[in-house]
């Protein structure tokens, strides 16, 4: 039964944006007393550093938008993050002291640039980061003293092609990177120089193999560095040694599903494994010695990170549909379970099931279906993550309990292109974007309907960055479906994308398409929502950011004009950040706006 919407303060859904949660930790790997942390204690997501001894947080960051990316220095005397304006996630890495300071600019000299890729050698003597503008990607090298003084950045190599994925050894004296130079799509290859000279050793490629470099042993002097590929079909560790070339791989054959690799312990004895399989979560450690993995004792929903500690213990970010992510120890030997740093309290949901279908081709599907506490049929909220290369697994989520609170049903959908499904179902997308993705929210609506759970004309489209492009392009392509659509942060026109966005997002979309909009301008066409405004019927919301370089501003105020022109509903709302915003109150208010505009479309006559 469909509830009058509940805009009170005291809401449940809005106790629930406003829960503070611990997003991620990280320990100095050479002084495990220190550590860094990402909260929204102060409800907006900010660094802090974390005295492992006390268990005291202190805050490091105030960015009005947030900060929720960084790491912590190996000696633990330095916290490192991208400096932007706005959110913009353009700028430079800076450095601030572990016990609070003013940020120190690690490349002045350098223009501004975007970056996912900063790493440290763990001896400290080695900092590297991939820095992306108009040029290309850099890969740049800055020695360090042992009293922390940095040279100037040195330029390594620069490539036109997607770069990410740096690690040193643990001495520094090697370099890896991963690059899509060769593949020119979303396969990557292992690049391999010597730091001192410059030199280039080896490149790990294979014909139709994607390989992500995780790390090297801690041990100094050791040069194997632990290697995923995807040559089986699914993500698997392997040993690489770059001096050589050899690749070694690991006896875990008995291990199903994707396996990644979240640690390698101090002593280069075990390593700490994820394994997903169908969106759920499996944690093992392996020992080099037995050479056997052992599953840990764990509860089931989504780990974010793990690392082993030097008592031997695992720390793991964990959350389900109840529980917002909080910091956990894992005590292999005992199976004991404590809570290292708590989440707040949060207003109990409904909880998530998996459930498969096939799409319109007949490809299984998988998808999370929460149901409220009511008889069906229900109003449905139908779900599209973003993107595309991840995956929706069971996580504490107050924008999907809103909806239930209320007497709607929700179901997220791994569509194709998502991850820990397997090579064939990530890459089916590539070079046909919003092609099969569509087909299975389709699939999804479809059997929504025949399981009687959705009203049919009560179905709204909602997602946010790929999500939100998602629900754009299945408006268009499949018009009569929908009740209304809300998009997040979206693309709405891949051509205007490539003109404004950052590089790093230019080489992804390369990587995906095969080539540029000038290249491939057929397939940009046939993957733009706004190719298909003429189709849409149903009303569309969309909350965007203007400071946004991933999906930015531009493409987005065309396609507003242009489903204007056309007479149809659209409602854009901007706020002042960039693709992210960690920020409680803007969440809540944005959650409130689409409440408010489904309840508004539910009471307009049907078409």
């Amino acid at each position: 039964m469909l509830k009058p919407p509940d805009f009170s303060d005291e809401a449940l859904w809005k106790q629930r944006f406003r829960t503070p949660k611990i997003l991620w930790a990280q320990l100095a790997a050479a002084e495990p007393q220190r550590g860094l942390v990402c909260t929204n204690a102060s409800g907006v997501n900010q660094l802090y550093a974390w005295s492992v001894a006390t268990q005291q947080l202190r805050q490091l960051t105030t960015h009005p938008e947030g900060k929720s990316r960084g790491q912590i220095a190996a000696n633990g005397r330095y916290v490192f993050y991208l400096e932007d304006q706005q959110g913009n996630e353009l700028g430079h890495y800076v450095r601030v002291p572990f016990a609070g300071g003013k940020p120190q600019d690690l490349t002045p000299t350098l223009p501004p640039y975007a970056s996912t890729s900063l790493s440290e050698a763990r001896s400290g003597r080695l900092l590297g980061l991939i820095a992306a503008d108009a040029t290309g990607f850099q890969l740049y090298l800055l020695d360090q003293t042992s009293d922390d003084q940095l040279a100037p950045p040195r330029l390594l190599w620069r490539s036109p092609a997607l770069c990410g994925g740096l690690t040193f050894s643990a001495d520094g004296t090697v370099v890896v990177v991963a690059t899509t130079e060769r593949t020119g799509t979303r396969a990557f290859s292992l690049l391999a120089w010597e730091t001192a000279s410059g030199k280039l050793i080896c490149e790990l490629y294979e014909d139709d193999t994607s390989f992500s470099p995780i790390g090297f042993s801690p041990l100094a002097g050791d040069q194997r560095l632990l290697v995923t590929s995807d040559r089986s079909g699914f993500n698997r560790p392997v040993l690489w040694q770059p001096a050589s070339g050899a690749v070694v791989e690991l006896p875990l054959a008995d291990v199903p599903g994707e396996l990644d690799v979240w640690d390698w312990s101090a002593d280069g004895s075990q390593l700490l494994l994820c394994a997903v399989q169908q969106a759920c979560y499996r944690l093992l450690t392996y020992s080099f010695v037995t050479q056997q993995a052992q599953p840990l004792h764990q509860p089931q929903g989504t780990f974010g990170s793990g690392q082993f500690t030097a008592s031997g213990e695992v720390l793991v970010t964990f959350s389900n549909a109840d529980q917002p992510f909080h910091l956990l120890a894992l005590q292999p030997k005992t199976q004991e379970t404590r809570t290292v740093l708590a989440a707040g309290s949060a207003p109990p949901g409904r909880p998530w099931r998996s459930v498969t279908f096939p799409s319109l081709d007949g490809v299984a599907i998988q998808a999370w279906l929460a149901l409220p506490d009511s008889e069906p049929p229900f109003p449905t909220i139908l779900h599209a993550h973003g993107g595309p290369t991840s995956v929706t697994t069971e996580v504490f989520a107050p924008g999907c309990q809103v909806w239930l609170d209320h007497g709607f049903a929700w179901l997220s959908v791994n569509y194709r292109g998502s991850t820990t499904f397997g090579r064939e179902f990530e890459r089916a997308i590539w070079g046909q974007l919003g092609h099969l993705e569509v087909e299975d929210l389709v699939a999804a609506r479809h059997w929504l309907v025949a399981q009687g759970l959705a009203q049919t004309d009560a179905i709204f489209l909602t997602g946010g960055s790929y999500g939100g492009y998602l629900t754009l392009q299945t408006l268009g392509k499949y018009p009569d479906l929908w009740a209304g659509g809300m998009a997040d942060v979206a693309i709405a026109d891949w051509f205007l994308m490539y003109e404004d966005q950052a590089e790093t997002m230019r080489g992804t979309q390369r990587s995906l398409f095969g080539g540029t909009p000038q290249e491939k301008p057929e397939a940009h066409r046939a993957a733009s929502p706004i190719t298909y405004a003429e189709q849409v019927t149903a009303p569309i919301l969309v909350i965007q950011g203007r400071h946004d370089t991933r999906c930015p501003a531009r493409q987005m105020q065309v396609y507003e004009a242009k489903l204007r022109s056309l007479g149809k509903a659209i409602d854009v709302h901007w706020f002042d950040a960039g693709h992210v915003m960690g920020h409680n109150e803007q969440n809540l208010r944005d959650q409130e706006t689409r409440l408010r505009f489904v309840y508004q479309v539910l009471q307009q006559p049907q078409r």
